[in-house]
């Protein structure tokens, strides 16, 4: 009797499929055209727990299953997996992008559910009543990979992932609980939601413990129990075993790689860092090595220069030069100039020397003419034809009277011209 009231009653709160697949489809199109806030409000009615307006009953007054729970179990994975890829899309949006499509705090609420795992609980509650071994492994898989990809910390996906399977494998002894559960009346109609009776189950199976123990447990640093439980599993052959066995050396492998990888890359940075140091200080020690050279040298080339302008100065005057002995101060001293050096004497002007120095610059003249000859023949050719042409104009009697009259008419103007000069003088 308690069965048939509560199937009834699931039965007149239950809304259609069909139109929970057509707000489905709405909410599908408005995601793929990046209207991402219209999408999210188009799917919240589906997946947000039913609130009724009769407050006589307060047992009614709000239900703790959302419409989304009444559905056929392909409709309820097609809509939760939405959810959970559009909560991915949210978070990958970034925080100014995302502030600008739904607000600072909307968009922070969106990503706390997938960064703190509460969108597993919500999920648990609105669309199953809150019965962890009633959710679709499909629905498990995409819960465990949002949390895979956003959570910064894995223990809570170990702790429901292991609740999960350990439901789905023992069975509960809540009637109450289960009997209130939407998915008792679909069981009752030979409908499964989760098991391994068929190869879909069996799948589904395979990908949670690939996930539990090839991703989460690996996060978690649990190695050893991840090779454990893969050798205790009921699920897996021994072709499976091996090969979750290999593949979880390969990834033991690649982490310690990783690793060393990394502390290698740490230990190169901190050389090149102290390099760096090192260096720098070198370039600081080199540069006021230089600048104090360089004050060293400024300081004596400066003593230098005073010492040269004023070298009274530097001598230390005598003790008894104050006064004399009529009691006035002394002449200043006088600064003694130094002796012109002695000129060669000058040889007597005679004609014999007047003789050999025209003989010597005559050999000198004849000697460089040779060495020009010598080094540069052609200067010699042109000079020697210069020569001729200067002999043969000569020859030219015409030429030469004309000459003669320029000579004597130059001759003329200067003689007057010092006359002139003469006479301007006695006066």
């Amino acid at each position: 009797m308690l069965a048939t009231s509560v199937t009834s009653l699931s039965a007149s709160q239950r809304p259609q499929t069909t139109q929970i697949a057509k707000t489905y489809r709405q909410a599908a199109q408005l995601f793929l055209t990046r209207r991402l806030p219209e999408a999210l409000s188009t799917i919240e009615p589906v997946i947000a727990p039913e609130s009724s307006d009769n407050a006589q009953d307060d047992a009614l007054q709000q239900s703790p299953l959302a419409p989304i729970a009444w559905a056929s179990r392909g409709t309820r994975v097609k809509v939760w997996s939405f959810y959970l890829t559009f909560l991915n899309s949210v978070v990958e949006l970034g925080p100014e992008e995302g502030k600008h499509a739904f607000g600072s705090t909307k968009w922070k609420a969106l990503v706390a559910k997938c960064r703190d795992g509460t969108v597993w609980e919500e999920v648990v509650q609105a669309g199953y009543g809150g019965v962890e071994g009633s959710v679709d492994a499909d629905v498990v898989i995409n819960l465990a990979t949002l949390l895979l990809t956003h959570a910064p910390s894995q223990r809570l996906t170990q702790q429901r992932l292991e609740t999960y399977l350990s439901a789905s494998i023992q069975p509960t002894f809540d009637i109450t609980s289960h009997m209130q559960s939407p998915l008792h009346t679909q069981k009752r109609s030979g409908i499964r939601s989760h098991g391994s009776n068929t190869p879909r189950d069996l799948n589904a199976r395979l990908k949670l413990l690939e996930l539990y123990t090839l991703h989460v447990l690996p996060r978690n640093d649990e190695w050893d129990y991840a090779r454990e439980f893969i050798s205790m599993s009921e699920v897996l052959d021994d072709e499976r075993k091996e090969a979750f066995h290999l593949a979880l050396h390969g990834l033991k492998e690649e982490q310690e790689l990783s690793v060393a990888r990394e502390a290698e890359l740490r230990q190169q940075q901190k050389e090149q860092l102290e390099q760096r140091r090192r260096e720098t200080e070198s370039r600081r020690r080199e540069t006021e090595e230089e600048e104090a050279r360089l004050r060293d040298l400024q300081d004596r080339e400066a003593r230098r220069l005073r010492q040269s302008a004023d070298p009274v100065r530097t001598q230390s005057p005598r003790p008894n030069s104050a006064v004399n002995r009529t009691g006035s101060a002394p002449a200043p001293a006088r600064t003694p100039r130094p002796a012109k050096k002695g000129l060669p004497p000058r040889p007597p002007n005679t004609i014999a020397n007047r003789a050999g120095s025209l003989i010597g610059a005559l050999q000198a003249s004849f000697t460089q003419a040779a060495q020009n000859l010598t080094k540069n023949p052609m200067a010699f050719l042109r000079m020697l034809l210069f020569l001729i042409a200067f002999a043969l104009a000569f020859g030219r009697r015409d030429l030469r009277e004309k000459v003669a009259r320029l000579l004597r008419l130059s001759w003329e103007r200067v003689r007057r011209t010092v006359g002139m000069g003469v006479k301007v003088s006695y006066i």
